[in-house]
């Protein structure tokens, strides 16, 4: 009889993993049913298995060791009953094919949990800058009242599976092994429903819509997730509800853009006034001593003031969620040309601009500067 490392192709000091990984590689590749049934890899695979079954008990691999086969005779190895195929099987490759082939699990499924549900959500950056208390309606599962959630007529109960005895599972030979999987008349349940119940046709469940009040808290962002834990798909056999997850998205507003915290707002401003200085009203999402109740705030234009320069107002911005922090309003100045002038306004313009001169326009005179530079090389100009 040859030795049972020898069978498997390993070292006598081998751990424990080296020797499943052997068994593992040898026992797919002489699988009878890999092979046609032929009767030498039936007899190689057979001669694998008894040495795994030995040298994979510690207690008979240390017998092994120190008397050989005369040692574990009568111990379950040298021509002695083994380990069922099927246990070795699932102990060596259950962590591969234990989900495909239904091995894992064998007791009949109890109470499952319902299924998690999405809502998307869109709100107004009003109602995400302030909270707000929103209604929605979403369709869901619900334990159907009448059976209680058993599928059963009222009166009625379910029975035991009369294909698996209630255990769920049922045992189909393949090749050299036997298989278990889900039952195929219950559905792994264990049990039947012989008289369904007219409400919910024996599911237990029925589809309804319901209406759920969501509280939106201040200062949440595009893209945030509220969950509302035990408001999804009633759970099969009684078992717990599953949550429901509300997606939130802010719809863009017409006026302000955000940007983390802050809020930024463009705001025309007429020529005089960012020439000389003075105050222009911009929109605001919040009061205050400087912001009456129409939600407006005057801000401060400097004299001289440019297209494209920004005016700070702190903690004018949008409120954190995980603090008291709040961010600031960004008001960007556009500053506006007048357009249909009469002659007069024509007249005072054309005036003003002959006494304008490089103090009045720095940035034009600075760039002619650099124009006339940039022409006199093209032209080759002394």
């Amino acid at each position: 009889m040859r030795d049972y490392y020898e069978i498997l192709g390993v070292d006598r000091g081998c751990d424990e993993a080296a020797l499943k990984s052997a068994f593992r590689k040898l026992a797919m590749e002489h699988h009878p049913d890999r092979n046609g049934g032929c009767e030498e890899a039936a007899g190689r695979f057979k001669e694998l298995n008894e040495a795994y079954s030995v040298l994979s008990d510690p207690q008979k691999r240390a017998t092994y060791d120190r008397f050989g086969h005369a040692g574990v005779n009568g111990m379950g190895g040298g021509g002695a009953q083994f380990h069922d195929a099927h246990d070795i099987f699932n102990e060596v490759f259950g962590d591969i094919f234990g989900d495909m082939f239904g091995m894992r699990g064998r007791q009949n499924r109890g109470p499952a949990r319902g299924q998690d549900l999405r809502y998307d959500l869109e709100i107004t950056l009003e109602q995400a800058y302030a909270g707000a208390e929103v209604e929605i309606t979403a369709p869901t599962t619900l334990t159907c009242e009448p059976c209680d959630g058993s599928g059963a007529k009222p009166g009625t109960s379910p029975t035991t599976c009369t294909t698996c005895g209630g255990a769920g599972r049922v045992r189909a030979t393949q090749g050299f092994f036997s298989i278990e999987r889900a039952c195929p008349r219950c559905g792994g349940s264990g049990r039947m429903v012989l008289d369904p119940c007219e409400h919910c046709r024996g599911l237990g469940m029925v589809r309804k819509e319901r209406t759920l009040s969501v509280r939106i808290p201040a200062g949440v962002d595009d893209g945030a997730r509220i969950r509302l834990a035990g408001e999804g798909d009633a759970g099969d056999r009684g078992g717990p509800r599953g949550d429901l997850y509300i997606f939130i998205s802010v719809r863009p507003h017409e006026l302000f853009e955000r940007d983390g915290l802050d809020l930024l707002c463009t705001v025309p401003v007429p020529m005089a006034t960012a020439a000389l200085g003075g105050m222009v009203e911009a929109p605001c999402l919040m009061g205050g001593e400087n912001c009456d109740g129409n939600c407006k705030i005057e801000v401060k234009v400097p004299e001289g003031a440019q297209t494209g320069q920004t005016v700070r107002l702190k903690g004018r911005g949008m409120p954190s969620l995980r603090s008291r922090e709040r961010g600031d309003l960004v008001v960007e100045l556009f500053i506006e040309t007048p357009t249909r002038l009469t002659a007069r306004q024509k007249e005072l313009l054309t005036e003003f601009a002959g006494i304008c001169g490089e103090q009045q326009h720095p940035k034009s005179a600075k760039f002619l500067g650099k124009a006339k530079r940039f022409w006199d090389e093209v032209t080759g100009a002394a």
